[in-house]
């Protein structure tokens, strides 16, 4: 199948903005230090800032405080002192979609210091099932890659993520779903975490770091590294990085078998093609039975999924501690590829399983509201030239 543009797709896309603090700036996404250097720019004393650093820590993402106010334990002096410097602000929910199978997606709009353009957007996933909940969170403003089957990748990247926006995503699932510590059945209902939002996560590696980091802590959000995924389509450099770095589990974004179908599908295989990608995972650190690198596979009819391909994928996956999760493609406006029919699906997913690898097929959750896996994009956009000039005036005559 040739690519659906006619054309080659640019293996990467430049950020067009970069971020712009508010001018009152977050806690959310710091780190115990860094929180400790804020407290110390507004004049707390070196002997209290550990303390007040552990205080803040906990009132923020063990117990899920919204502001300062809630956070009793604290000084009446001091909490006045953090409002007028400082938010615990989380991404502001514009709308939320509920699936007919319990699905439920946020469009999620960032805070910003940048009055001429239009507040960015994401979109974050909450996934219920009965034995867990699985949050799909984003790194980018749209999506650094151009991959041809994936929704998100058709639209442009704005930029990436802060620490603070990555963890506000979690921290906005909980609100909405009363997850926090003070739930009187003790159970959770956001148990698991997976990168697999809009964006390339290992193109903003420093902060899907410093966010996971956060998510994982054992006196805080404390969701187990064991229990967060990042999906990456493969940028090899920081593979390494991620097991030594974060410790969570690994996803490869893979969908083909031969080079020159997966430069199509994936284009940033043409930078890192499929035996440097397979080299990375056979190298990461901590792989084992128990902790096995898990290989998606989108089902597309006609171009990936016949039985020669599940052949060479078995063959090509050799000493790699490695599952396969086939998913059956999700359909969006535009596209020109169709899902597999299930009788093809069942029989690669047979395959695999015989040649001794797991291959569950995933369940599409949330098609309805476009909320499945390939299906996330937001309608974030530049202001037109004409509606910036337009700002511009109105902030002259203020």
């Amino acid at each position: 199948m040739t690519s659906q543009s006619g054309a080659s797709a640019p293996l990467e896309k430049l950020p067009l903005e970069t971020y712009v603090p508010p001018a009152k700036p977050s806690l959310i996404g710091l780190s115990r230090a860094e929180i400790a250097d804020r407290l110390g720019e507004i004049g707390v004393a070196p002997s209290q800032r550990k303390m007040r650093s552990q205080q803040l820590w906990h009132w923020m993402y063990f117990r899920g405080a919204e502001n300062f106010a809630e956070m009793t334990s604290i000084s009446k002096d001091m909490r006045a002192e953090l409002e007028q410097h400082f938010t615990v602000d989380r991404p502001e929910v514009v709308a939320e979609q509920i699936s007919n199978d319990g699905t439920r997606k946020w469009l999620l709009r960032l805070p910003s210091g940048d009055k001429l353009e239009r507040p960015h957007e994401v979109e974050c996933v909450y996934i219920p099932e009965t034995d867990r909940g699985t949050l799909c969170v984003s790194s980018q403003v749209g999506c650094t890659l151009n991959c041809s089957f994936c929704h998100t990748g058709t639209q442009r990247l704005v930029r990436n993520l802060t620490a603070g926006e990555i963890v506000g995503q979690v921290m906005v699932a909980r609100d909405r779903l009363n997850d926090w510590a003070d739930r009187e059945d003790g159970t959770r209902r956001v148990t698991n975490v997976v990168m697999m939002g809009m964006g390339e996560p290992l193109y903003n590696f420093d902060a899907v770091r410093d966010a996971l980091l956060i998510v994982a802590d054992n006196e805080g959000i404390g969701i187990s590294r064991r229990r967060i995924t990042l999906s990456t389509s493969g940028v090899v450099p920081n593979i390494k990085r991620t097991g030594e770095e974060i410790g969570v589990m690994l996803a490869i974004s893979l969908h083909a078998v031969r080079d020159e179908l997966r430069n199509e599908l994936v284009p940033l295989n043409r930078k890192y093609p499929i035996a440097e990608l397979l080299q990375a995972c056979r190298d990461y650190p901590g792989a084992s039975n128990a902790r096995r690198i898990t290989f998606e596979y989108v089902m597309l009819k006609g171009v990936n999924d016949s039985l020669d391909d599940a052949k060479l994928l078995v063959k090509m996956l050799k000493g790699i501690h490695a599952k396969i999760n086939l998913i059956p493609f999700n359909p969006w406006p535009g596209t020109a590829y169709e899902c597999s029919d299930w009788d093809q699906i069942e029989k690669f997913s047979e395959y695999i399983f015989n040649a001794g690898y797991s291959s569950p097929v995933r369940t599409p959750r949330g098609r309805d509201i476009l909320a499945a896996c390939g299906q996330l994009k937001s309608e974030t956009e530049k202001l037109s030239v004409r509606e910036r000039q337009a700002l511009r005036a109105m902030a002259m005559t203020d």
